[in-house]
């Protein structure tokens, strides 16, 4: 078994690390400031911009898109780096397309589909959300009630989505709905491409969350969708959804890494800086193990995830190892930052550095995309079931 990247991969890497330290980091103060001034930790439009430009030159985008869509098609292996660096900085910035609609899209569209959706959106020049949780339902899809029932060669979808990340930015929602109500969500539930100015499709609100993020709650009403639009085969919709979560918990353990790494770096470049009763912290011993214990965790979840992606690379079955890294990689990184946060005492509380916003991150980690307790509960079955 090989534990280190590709040459090429190895250089995709150091790329990246260069595009966040020259034009992420610099961006990071005035991220901060209007996150103190309760704006959100966002990049402007402008900044956005400015960053498509940059990266799109440097070749960074399309990264796992399909070849003859114009993209790199490069494997899980060689996103976990590039994910594990963009996690590091509070100047939150996506390369262009976002990886878990795009992989959505990969294993279902049509050939209609694709020209429409896909090859747009591996191109970057669309930027696409997903609705599947709603108020009474979250990590358990059995709960879901947004219904869509055929009206000829139309769907017409009623319901309520919430915790949508780029809900009202959006130009399409790939969105999770019931059509088969006696088979619930194993069987009877189907994904459908929903253009943002489709009538009936309306943004109700726009949600704060912790870490300066947001997301948004979407009610469906009367929302007619054409036939065309069902995304992969009727009742088919579960499994690709678990596709493009599975690419997400993927990218999560990455920042997650990421995070840590960089909360890591501050303690150690701090800690030998700062002096109390007449010692340096980096001569205390609860400091050094902070370090110490951090070092270790930090390698073992870069592990976990290279050995993951390179699972799913071959076609393996990694559900154990995919609920796995989604609990260990956020508790992980929430262990050091608060750590890194506790060495910095007083400084550590303030809004001017960058660990509040990566412990409030980290923190919706443990509940975005399955809380822990339910992975944990994954990984109990799958070690302990005896069903053939």
């Amino acid at each position: 078994m090989k534990f280190e990247l590709d040459e090429d991969h190895r250089m995709l890497r150091d790329l990246v690390q260069r595009f966040v330290r020259e034009e992420l980091m610099p961006l990071e103060g005035a991220v901060l400031a209007r996150d103190a001034a309760g704006e959100g930790a966002y990049l402007t439009a402008s900044e956005r911009e400015r960053l498509d430009r940059v990266s799109k030159e440097m070749g960074l985008w399309s990264l796992d898109a399909p070849e003859e869509a114009g993209g790199m098609g490069l494997p899980h292996v060689a996103l976990v780096a590039v994910n594990e660096a963009l996690g590091s900085t509070v100047a939150t910035y996506t390369l262009p397309p976002d990886s878990p609609n795009l992989r959505m899209l990969m294993a279902t569209v049509n050939e209609r589909q694709k020209a429409a959706y896909l090859d747009p959106y591996a191109r970057g020049e669309t930027i696409s959300a997903i609705g599947i949780s709603e108020p009474g339902a979250g990590a358990d899809p059995a709960g879901m009630l947004t219904r869509a029932v055929r009206d000829g060669d139309d769907w017409v979808i009623n319901g309520r989505k919430i915790w949508i990340t780029r809900a009202a930015e959006a130009d399409f929602t790939i969105l999770m709905a019931i059509t088969d109500k006696a088979k619930g969500a194993r069987g009877g539930m189907s994904a459908f491409l929903v253009d943002r100015d489709t009538p009936g499709f309306n943004v109700l609100r726009r949600i704060p969350m912790l870490g300066g993020e947001f997301t948004y709650e979407v009610a469906l009403e009367d929302c007619r969708v054409p036939g065309w639009k069902l995304l992969g085969k009727e009742g088919d919709g579960f499994g690709p959804m678990q596709i493009r979560l599975g690419t997400r918990r993927m990218e999560m353990a990455a920042w997650c890494i990421g995070a840590a790494q960089r909360a890591l770096d501050m303690m150690r470049e701090y800690a030998p800086q700062r002096r109390t009763f007449g010692a340096k912290l980096s001569e205390r011993q609860a400091v050094q193990w902070w370090v110490a214990d951090g070092a270790m965790k930090i390698h073992a979840a870069r592990l976990m995830a290279y050995d993951c992606a390179w699972k799913i690379d071959q076609g393996q079955d990694v559900r154990s190892e995919i609920s796995m890294i989604k609990v260990f990689a956020p508790e992980m990184a929430t262990e050091i930052i608060d750590h890194a946060m506790q060495c910095f005492g007083a400084m550590g509380m303030t809004k001017e550095m960058p660990l509040h916003l990566l412990a409030g991150r980290i923190r919706n980690m443990r509940i975005y995309d399955g809380p822990s307790e339910v992975h944990r509960m994954v990984v109990a079955r799958n070690l302990m079931d005896t069903r053939p």
